[in-house]
């Protein structure tokens, strides 16, 4: 079958560099899926789960806090401020941080900057949804 490249880089360094069949990304506008020979495309992506299919029929997923998606007819980049192989969120101390955010939002006599506080809630949330979905494939 036919592969494409693929590179999923954050702020900080190369997270994913390789052939796949198939990449499934979270655009602004719902997931996308691309292949070889996809229209090249720039889009947006909402925090979530990016999955790449290998050739063996295996599958990585990945974690992006949101950025930017550009698709070649033989390449997909993706950039994100955060990417992170979706194994290594852990869970624990997602949990725990979504809870400080709960409570600072609830907190209506604090000082803090409510628009910060709700997107660090929707990162931390969209980090448990792709943690949620790696148990149910089994790891």
């Amino acid at each position: 079958m036919t592969t494409l490249h693929v590179d999923i880089v954050s702020a900080e360094k190369s997270i994913y560099s390789g052939e796949v069949e198939m990449v499934l990304a979270p655009a602004v506008m719902g997931e996308v899926g691309i292949m070889p020979g996809h229209t090249p495309l720039i889009t947006r992506l909402a925090p979530g789960e990016v999955r790449v299919k290998l050739a063996d029929n295996e599958e990585e997923a990945f974690y992006v806090s949101g950025g930017l998606l550009e698709v070649q007819p033989k390449m997909v980049t993706v950039l994100s401020d955060t990417a992170l192989r979706a194994h290594d969120l852990d869970e624990a101390a997602v949990l725990k941080a979504k809870q400080a955010a709960e409570e600072q939002l609830k907190d209506r006599s604090s000082q803090i900057d409510y628009a910060k506080v709700q997107a660090e809630y929707a990162e931390l949330a969209a980090q448990l949804r792709a943690i949620q979905r790696l148990r149910e494939r089994g790891r």
